[in-house]
């Protein structure tokens, strides 16, 4: 119990706070949400992910077997939530929007940040989010976006998309220099270890504002399948599949805890583009960020008695 209450106070407590920070700052000052994002995305997070990379004990075959990972764990979660909404008989924009809430989870403001504190002086558990975050990022501008679209073909917009995305490039060049053992002078390397200490805060304040006006209204079976999958059997599969593919030590951590994230934001940006229930959308947004400080505390004490860390 000492251990759950200690990641309760150092992990999931400084998350949520600095999340709430953010709602209250949006509602007094009302950010620019537009900028914020571009601070994140096109700054914060591609120094964090070359800041890790380049500082960890990453090889090839581990890279292939995470990978390998992450697209068996999306497949079984994709044809889960398009059976469940099938069963369930959703009309075919609650599909799309419940499939994406279900397989898209919020792996960069919110897995980041929380395995920055998780992982503390273990780069490695840090690596292996900064991958998680990537491959959500391609599933998203993929998989998320035609699901959205439906029978539209939108395939030269996604390649364009994906082509503007630095946090791909810092990886790959983080992957290179340290493949190569290329040094970083320091007047290079502070800055940049500078930019990517600042992520933690600011992803987190610009998850909290991007929540500020969210609503929640009615507990529908739609919302509660999504929080099960998103939550619960997300991270169960996880397992599954971390003792199926006999993963263990920090790289095992951090693949179940990056399962249990909450669902991406934009699951209900698409939901609310294309027309896809988007009430819905914001309010499984809302729901699962909420219910993942009792879940996610779970699923890191269960990651640390599971699997030792090396």
């Amino acid at each position: 119990m000492n251990v759950l209450l200690l990641i309760v106070l150092n992990v999931i407590v400084p998350v949520f706070l600095l999340i709430g920070a953010g709602v209250l700052l949006h509602r007094v000052f009302h950010f620019e949400m537009n900028t914020l994002s571009k601070l994140n995305a096109f700054f914060l997070l591609p120094a964090v992910s070359f800041t890790n990379i380049y500082e960890s004990k990453f090889d090839a075959g581990l890279l292939i077997r995470i990978i390998g990972f992450l697209v068996l764990q999306s497949f079984v979660l994709i044809v889960l939530s398009k059976v469940t909404a099938k069963v369930a008989q959703f009309d075919k924009g609650l599909t799309s929007t419940f499939s994406n809430s279900v397989v898209l989870s919020n792996s960069g403001n919110f897995g980041l940040p929380v395995s920055q504190l998780v992982f503390q002086g273990n780069p490695l558990g840090l690596s292996v989010q900064v991958v998680v975050s990537i491959y959500q990022n391609l599933l998203t501008n993929t998989y998320g976006l035609m699901n959205a679209v439906s029978a539209q073909s939108q395939g030269l917009q996604l390649l364009k998309e994906l082509v503007k995305n630095p946090m791909i490039y810092a990886f790959v060049l983080g992957m290179i220099m340290h493949g190569f053992a290329v040094p970083i002078p320091a007047f290079i390397w502070n800055p940049l270890q500078n930019v990517a200490n600042a992520f933690l805060a600011i992803a987190l304040v610009t998850l909290g504002a991007q929540s500020a006006y969210l609503q929640f209204k009615r507990l529908s079976a739609a919302l509660i399948f999504s929080i099960l999958g998103r939550l619960v059997v997300s991270p169960v599969i996880a397992l599954s599949f971390i003792w199926l593919l006999k993963l263990d030590g920090t790289t095992a951590q951090a693949l179940v805890i990056a399962s249990s994230f909450p669902t991406f934001r934009n699951s209900a940006a698409f939901a609310l583009e294309y027309g896809n229930h988007p009430e819905y959308a914001a309010q499984a947004v809302l729901l699962t960020t909420l219910l993942s400080s009792v879940t996610v505390t779970a699923v890191v004490f269960a990651a640390k008695v599971l699997f030792v860390s090396h």
